[in-house]
């Protein structure tokens, strides 16, 4: 086991159901300085586990272990923190209680402080809905967190991303004829149409035009459609899926006794400075989307990807994005006095 795990306790969430024995799954990188004033959290997005987000950590990078303290906290329902598939009943599978962004952000500001007595955060980092708990993170304790930085990744779910979600969804309940009783039939064979659904959804019109999967060793679109989108879904739990797109589709940082679900004054109250990075060409979380939301955080840079990898701009497969990222947040860290 590559990662330490955090014991959360009988938790109530933001539904009011209670979930016995929750934990949350993490790992760090590097050592907390003696003023606890090191630490950056960089949460993981819908589907990956931390072994995803490690290609943004190393040596020379913004996110350097020999500087920081990076803790990589995993989102519930990924199977690796409390999830449908390593819950016991009476919460197992399909019986999984609704998780929302603010609560994966309120079990992750106890691991920091409880765990780690961190009273203030360098920065707080992701992509996709990484870029949602950044967000949540900045809006929930605003005087704890100096920095934000989301890459594709939107404040909240706007219609259209929560449209695709919904897409995904379907694609597994159709495999039980939309009969909720029946969901825990489900299997992972039943992931692969909805790797087919996202395939429109995660990369650009662009991509698929130049056939840049040839540069990831696919001769064919059918061969890269099979080999990457439908072999990664098909690698997810599907119950896990279904906890993870319904906290997908209801994130919106305002949803929240803070903010009442006034969105802008959500934005408005993040005292961060923040560096949005949309992907230029990104389907799935639209860079409007995030222009909105920049112009309305006091301390924020907007700052496209310009990349034709779409929502993948920020999946750390690109040399060019990646760079581009690491260089925002070198500069995003140079940044002082707020």
């Amino acid at each position: 086991m590559d990662y330490e795990i955090f014991d959360l306790g009988d938790v109530t969430l933001q539904s009011g159901v209670t979930l016995p024995g929750a934990f949350l799954a993490y790992k760090t990188f590097g050592k907390l300085n003696e003023k606890k004033d090191n630490a950056i959290v960089y949460p993981t997005a819908f589907g990956d586990t931390h072994v995803q987000n490690e290609w943004l950590i190393g040596n020379g990078m913004a996110l350097d272990p020999q500087d920081y303290f990076i803790i990589v906290p995993n989102l519930l329902g990924n199977g690796l923190s409390s999830s449908p598939s390593n819950t016991p009943s009476p919460f197992d599978r399909a019986n999984f209680p609704q998780v929302t962004i603010y609560d994966n952000v309120k079990f992750q500001h106890r691991l920091v402080t409880e765990k780690f007595g961190i009273q203030k955060i360098a920065l707080v980092v992701g992509w996709s809905m990484g870029g949602i708990q950044a967000y949540q993170w900045g809006a929930s304790y605003p005087d704890m967190v100096e920095r934000i930085a989301p890459f594709a990744g939107v404040a909240k779910t706007w219609p259209q991303t929560y449209v695709v979600l919904d897409g995904m969804k379907a694609a597994l309940m159709n495999a039980v004829r939309f009969d909720s009783s029946k969901l825990n039939q489900l299997t992972y064979a039943d992931m692969r149409a909805v790797g087919r659904v996202y395939a429109g959804w995660g990369l650009s019109q662009a991509f698929y035009r130049e056939e840049l999967y040839r540069e990831l060793g696919y001769d064919s679109l059918q061969d890269f459609v099979a080999g990457v989108w439908e072999d990664s879904f098909m690698k997810m739990d599907p119950h896990n899926v279904l906890a993870m797109l319904w906290t997908g589709q209801h994130a919106d940082i305002s949803a929240n006794p803070s903010y009442n679900g006034d969105f802008d004054q959500a934005l408005k109250s993040i005292k961060a400075f923040a560096c949005v990075m949309p992907g230029s060409t990104d389907l799935f979380c639209p860079a409007d989307d995030n222009e909105y939301e920049a112009k309305l955080i006091p301390n924020a840079e907007f700052n496209p990807i310009h990349s034709i990898w779409g929502h993948f701009a920020g999946r750390g497969i690109n040399r060019a994005d990646n760079q581009s990222i690491d260089d925002n947040l070198k500069r995003l860290l140079a940044r002082s006095g707020n």
